[in-house]
């Protein structure tokens, strides 16, 4: 099966971005978590990137359409 990015329903803590983001690299959460905290004070750009995400990206659903 493809390999397709999804915010996470799981392990959220704001929108689930970097949890999504966690489980598609296959990455610990709290490294992304980490890393997008660092890149705000470096330019602040991290925080519209994040912003775009949470908007565009699929929610996770499970089979039967609801989420999980």
């Amino acid at each position: 099966m493809a390999k397709t990015y999804h915010l996470s329903q799981t392990d959220k803590i704001i929108g689930g971005v970097c949890g999504g983001l966690a489980e598609y690299f296959d990455l610990n959460p709290l490294l992304v978590r980490i890393g997008m905290f660092v890149l705000t004070f470096f330019g602040g750009l991290s925080i519209w990137c994040y912003l775009l995400i949470w908007l565009l990206a699929p929610k996770d659903y499970n089979n039967n359409g609801y989420i999980r």
